[in-house]
């Protein structure tokens, strides 16, 4: 039997989903708060969710998608051109390089790989934007955006979880 017009958009939609919540956290981390500060260390959203498919559901959020976030990131940040671009592209590789070793593994243990992909990839953003701005970022700010995605990605990650547990195993 032919899948239906309606059919097939609801399989799309959902395959879209993580693709649309990455471009809703980016401009949800752009948003002007009124709130001093906290721009600069406002915690990288959308490395949580890259790490998170790319871990689980690569599939769902393919290498051409990660460029497009990264661009988008990068328009949105107001740092040089391409720093996201590069270092989510580079994170999603390594993060597709060792999916089989976190199949299977405890949420604790993806939680410390994510700690350590994230501690190079903000590391690598914070030594590009210091040598295209031609003088070294304030570390501290650096250490808390760090920080704060670490604190995040458990209640995002399982936001995600529980949507692919309701949704995907629907499509």
């Amino acid at each position: 039997m032919k899948p239906t017009v309606w059919h097939r958009m609801d399989v799309l939609s959902r395959q879209l989903t993580p693709f649309l919540l990455t471009i809703f956290l980016v401009l949800l981390s752009a948003i002007p708060f009124q709130v001093p500060g906290l721009a600069r260390v406002m915690p990288l959203f959308s490395l949580i969710v890259i790490f998170h498919w790319g871990v689980y559901r690569a599939e769902l959020l393919p290498a051409y998608a990660v460029l497009v976030i990264g661009f988008f990131q990068d328009a949105l940040s107001g740092v040089p051109m391409g720093v996201h671009t590069v270092v989510y592209v580079l994170t999603y590789s390594i993060v597709l390089a060792q999916q089989r070793f976190f199949a299977g593994k405890s949420f604790y243990v993806v939680w410390l790989g994510f700690g350590l992909v994230s501690a190079g990839a903000t590391l690598l953003i914070w030594g590009l934007v210091s040598a295209l701005k031609g003088g070294v970022v304030d570390p501290r700010a650096v250490a808390s955006q760090y920080a704060l995605g670490i604190g995040f990605y458990p209640i995002i990650a399982y936001l995600f979880l529980r949507w692919q547990r309701a949704f995907l195993q629907q499509a």
